[in-house]
């Protein structure tokens, strides 16, 4: 039996464990190390903390590599000494030099969650529910140095219904991107399977999200911003501020009956609150008001007493 490639992982978010796992399971490469960002504060009190693979990593008994940089000379090395044949890489979140692509033999495997070339970068899932898309999915690609811009090795499709939110969407995907894996993976590693060069027609760009992303602007659709709320979850939030203090919307829908209202004018609609927008009224049926609990936006406005 031919020996199992060793295998180095990189990536640091929980949408990585399903791939981390299912190879595990499926015994197809030997997993070396992992290779994850650096442990960042987290909470109130700043306390260092391992990325969820990781912290993964840790309980299967796995090395983890947490290297500042892939460019410097030292790091370079210590790579190169594993020996690696293969790189599987899913939300690394850091670009990976040539030096790095170019050491294993069968390449470096990365699960996208999008159907490249649409929604490449930082943002796929939430790029696709923005969009209304009415399908999204799972490309497994072959990388280069350009940014989600390689050979696509396989794909597979899901259909949206348009009320998905981000964090469920990306289990999904994140579980399909493990599933898709494992299936191409032993004819990738036998050299059955070529991947073809990925088109530029159709090529959309997502950008890293930033907090201020999250305001909710009334000079938008309203079933933009519905889509708004969903797609920016957990981070960074989709938020307004009514009486100038700052409220997050967990849930949030459009109002079908047209209304005379201005745009970013809080009205009281449905039993709850509702924001006026340039073309119609967002529901707002799910809040957070700063320093409290989730609340209905009728729960809202009775505390208010709107």
């Amino acid at each position: 039996m031919a020996a199992r490639p060793r295998t180095l992982f990189f990536g640091s978010g929980s949408v990585a464990l399903p791939a981390l796992a299912r190879l595990l399971d499926a015994d197809l490469v030997e997993v070396d190390s992992v290779v994850t960002a650096p442990p960042r504060p987290a909470g109130r009190k700043g306390v260092l903390t391992p990325t969820p693979l990781a912290e993964a990593a840790v309980a299967q008994g796995i090395p983890v590599r947490t290297p500042v940089s892939l460019r410097r000379d030292e790091v370079l090395a210590e790579l190169r000494a594993v020996g690696a044949e293969l790189i599987v890489l899913v939300d690394y979140g850091r670009i990976i030099p040539a030096a790095v692509l170019g050491m294993p033999r069968h390449g470096a495997l990365n699960i996208h969650p999008s159907l490249l070339p649409r929604h490449r970068g930082a943002a796929p899932v939430q790029g696709a529910i923005l969009a209304a898309d009415e399908t999204t999915g799972v490309t497994l690609m072959c990388m280069d140095e350009g940014l989600d811009t390689g050979p696509i090795v396989a794909q597979v499709e899901m259909p949206l219904d348009g009320s998905e939110v981000a964090p469920e969407l990306e289990e999904r995907l994140a579980q399909m991107g493990a599933d898709l894996l494992i299936e191409h993976l032993p004819a990738w590693l036998d050299g059955s399977l070529t991947a073809r060069p990925q088109s530029e027609e159709g090529a959309t760009l997502t950008r890293p999200l930033r907090r201020e992303d999250g305001r909710l602007d009334p000079e938008r659709p309203a079933l933009e911003l519905e889509r708004q709320v969903r797609a920016y979850q957990p981070w960074p939030g989709s938020f307004l501020e009514i009486d100038g203090a700052r409220v997050k919307v967990w849930r949030s829908g459009v109002l079908a009956q047209s209304l005379a209202v201005v745009p970013g004018e809080i009205i009281l609609a449905e039993e709850a609150i509702a924001l006026g927008t340039v073309d119609g009224v967002l529901r707002l049926d799910e809040v957070q008001p700063a320093g409290k609990r989730r609340m209905s936006g009728a729960d809202y406005r009775r505390g208010r007493r709107l």
